[in-house]
């Protein structure tokens, strides 16, 4: 089974798969079920896509937070 994308391009899901794997992929939404202008339930929901190592060099990437410094100084 392929997927056309733009004009020409024929692109496999197992293709498709593969670079967001390896890429990564961050999906989001919302959804707000209100009846009469109240808000009765409200569902977020973040996604992210990615193979363990891909997570692993993304949380790498990541700087991290620097340390608390204790301010008082022993002299």
């Amino acid at each position: 089974m392929s997927i056309a994308l733009g004009h020409e391009r024929d692109v496999a899901i197992a293709d498709l798969l593969d670079r967001a794997l390896n890429k990564g992929v961050v999906l989001s939404g919302e959804a707000t079920i209100s009846l009469a202008g109240v808000d009765l339930i409200y569902v977020g929901l973040k996604v992210l896509v990615a193979s363990y190592e891909t997570a692993s060099r993304i949380r790498d990437k990541q700087p991290l937070a620097a340390p608390l410094s204790d301010e008082r100084d022993t002299q």
